[in-house]
C-alpha cells in the first residue's frame, strides 16, 4: 500500500507530460505510451520511452500540421507518360500534311484527294545547279514536259536534285507529285463499302492521277520517269492511254519478269479437239484391229482426267491464295497491323535508305529528314497499310494481265536505267526488263545503288539527256529550221 501513491504520482506526471505534447501538436508516433495495467509491474519503475526522441525527419505519415511535414503528392510526383517515336519523328503530335507543305508544294483535288505536287519551269533560272552536266542544253531543247513518278517509301523529295536541270534540257515543265500514301498526299479512310467510286491507294488511281496531272500540264504528250515501283504506274499509264505518252524512262524498275511466260491453260475439252483432229488426219493409216481401239479409249480417258485434274488443281490453288489473302488483309487491318507498321518503320526505315546508296556513308540528315518528314502526317499508317492491302488484292486478280506479260505491246521510246550495285532491283532483272521491251535502251551508272536520282544526279541526268535528244532531237531540229525558214 505504501507504493501505491508513488504510483499515482508517476501516472499523474505522465498525463501532464501527454497533455503538454499534444498542446505541441506532437505526431502520435512520438508520444507515450498508455501505463501499465498492473501497479507493481517492472516497466512502471522504468524510464519512459517518451523521454527518447526519434532521430532524423518525421515519418512519412506525419500530420500536415506539423511543421516540416511534406505533403504525399509532393513526395511522389506523377509519372510522366513516355512518348512515342517512330524513326526519331514523335507520334503524338501529328499535323495535317497541308501543315508541312514547302513553299513551292501545290495541292490537286483528284476525286476527293488532294494531291502534293511540285512544279518546276524551263525559264525558272533561279537554280544553277549542275549546269556542268546540261551544257547547251537551252540551244536544243525537247519541248516535252516530264512527269515523274516515284516508288514506294518516297516522295517528290527523291526528284529534288534533278528537277531544274531536267526542266532546262526539255524546254518544258517537269511536274512530280506524292502518290496516296506517300509523301504529303492528303490520307482518307477507305473500305470495300466506300461509297468513293475508286480506292485512291490502288494502281487504278495512280495511273488515273497520273493522266490528270498530264491533262494540268496542258499537253498533249510526256516523258514518263518512274523509279522503282512508279515504273509500274508509268508502264501502266502508257498501256491505258498510249497517245498521250511521248517516251518512258524506268529507273531500277521493279517489274520482275518471269523466266517462263506464262501460258494458259487448256481445259480437257479444246485438247480433245485437238487430239481427236491430229488422230483423224491420220485415222486413214491406223488399223482398225480391237487393240488399237482400246489403246484410243484409255488415251482419251487419260486425257479427260488430265484435264479434270488441272481445272480441279487451279481451282483450289485460287481458293487457298483467295483464303491466304484475306487472312494477311484482316490482319493488316486490325491494331496488331497499326503496331507492325510503326515496328518496321522504326526499326528498318532509315537503315532502307543508307542501304538504297551505294555508300551508305554519303547519306546526310538532309536526306534522312526527307523521308521522314512524312511519318510527322497524321494518318500515315493507316494510308500505308491500305497501300499495301490494295497491293496485295491486285496481285490476286485474274481479271487483269500483269505488267510484266504485256512489255512486248510498248512501241514508244523506252530508257532502262540501272545502278551497279542496287541491292533492291538486282540488275540482271533489268536487263531482263530492258530485253522484254522492244528497242528499249539500257544504261548502268557506275558506283551507284538504286536511288541514282539522288545518289548520281549529274550523271543521271546527262544519260536522259542523250537518250532524249536520239529520240526527239532530230525532229526538233528540224522544227527549229522550218521555224527559221518561215
Amino acid at each position: 500500500m505504501a507504493a501505491q501513491p508513488l504510483v499515482f504520482r508517476w501516472m499523474q506526471a505522465d498525463c501532464k507530460l501527454i497533455k503538454s505534447m499534444q498542446m505541441l501538436h506532437l505526431p502520435p508516433s512520438i508520444q507515450t505510451p498508455p501505463p501499465a495495467q498492473h501497479p507493481l509491474h517492472s516497466s512502471a519503475f522504468s524510464c519512459s520511452p517518451c523521454a527518447r526522441r526519434p532521430i532524423g525527419p518525421p515519418p512519412a505519415f506525419a500530420s500536415a500540421e506539423f511543421l516540416g511535414s511534406v505533403p504525399d503528392s509532393a513526395q511522389m510526383p506523377p509519372r510522366r507518360r513516355r512518348r512515342r517515336s517512330v524513326a526519331g519523328i514523335d507520334q503524338d503530335d501529328l499535323l495535317d500534311p497541308d501543315a508541312l507543305a514547302d513553299p513551292d508544294s501545290s495541292f490537286y483535288e483528284i476525286n476527293g484527294i488532294r494531291v502534293h505536287h511540285k512544279v518546276c519551269s524551263h525559264e525558272d533560272s533561279s537554280d544553277q545547279s549542275l549546269d556542268s552536266a546540261i551544257t547547251n542544253a537551252d540551244q536544243n531543247q525537247i519541248g516535252l514536259p516530264i512527269l515523274l513518278l516515284h516508288g514506294f517509301g518516297s516522295s517528290v523529295f527523291s526528284w529534288n536534285h534533278i528537277m531544274r536541270p531536267l526542266a532546262r534540257i526539255a524546254g518544258a515543265k517537269v511536274l512530280a507529285f506524292d502518290r496516296p500514301a506517300f509523301g504529303l498526299t492528303s490520307r482518307t479512310i477507305w473500305s470495300a463499302d466506300d461509297t468513293k467510286p475508286l480506292n485512291p491507294y490502288s494502281m487504278a488511281f495512280s495511273v488515273i492521277a497520273t493522266l490528270a496531272f498530264i491533262d494540268q500540264l496542258g499537253t498533249n504528250k510526256v516523258v514518263l520517269v518512274g523509279h522503282s515501283a512508279g515504273c509500274l504506274v508509268a508502264v501502266d499509264a502508257y498501256l491505258e492511254a498510249p497517245e498521250r505518252v511521248a517516251a518512258l524512262v524506268l529507273v531500277a524498275p521493279s517489274i520482275f519478269v518471269p523466266v517462263f511466260k506464262r501460258k494458259g491453260v487448256k481445259d480437257y475439252g479444246s485438247a480433245e479437239q485437238e487430239w481427236q483432229k491430229k488422230n483423224d488426219s491420220n485415222g486413214s493409216n491406223l488399223p482398225t484391229n480391237s487393240f488399237i481401239r482400246i489403246r484410243e479409249g484409255f488415251l482419251e480417258l487419260c486425257l479427260r482426267t488430265a484435264g479434270f485434274l488441272m481445272h480441279m488443281i487451279s481451282a483450289i490453288g485460287g481458293l487457298i491464295r483467295s483464303l491466304y489473302c484475306k487472312a494477311v488483309v484482316a490482319v493488316l487491318r486490325s491494331s496488331l497491323g497499326v503496331m507492325l507498321v510503326r515496328l518496321i518503320m522504326d526499326k528498318f526505315g532509315i537503315l532502307a535508305v543508307r542501304n538504297a546508296w551505294y555508300d551508305p556513308s554519303k547519306v546526310t540528315d538532309h536526306v534522312i529528314q526527307g523521308y521522314t518528314k512524312p511519318l510527322r502526317s497524321r494518318g500515315w499508317e493507316m494510308a500505308l497499310l491500305e497501300y499495301t492491302v490494295s497491293m496485295i488484292m491486285d496481285s490476286t486478280s485474274t481479271s487483269k494481265v500483269p505488267v510484266s506479260e504485256r512489255l512486248s505491246e510498248i512501241s514508244c521510246p523506252v530508257l532502262i536505267v540501272s545502278g551497279d550495285t542496287d541491292r533492291l532491283v538486282p540488275r540482271w532483272n533489268t536487263e531482263r526488263v530492258a530485253r522484254a521491251i522492244p528497242g528499249a535502251e539500257f544504261e548502268v551508272i557506275k558506283n551507284c545503288g538504286h536511288l541514282p536520282q539522288e545518289e548520281r544526279p549529274e550523271e543521271f541526268v546527262s544519260v536522259i539527256e542523250r537518250f532524249l535528244r536520239k529520240a526527239f532531237g532530230r525532229a526538233n531540229e528540224q522544227d527549229q529550221v522550218f521555224q527559221a525558214a518561215v
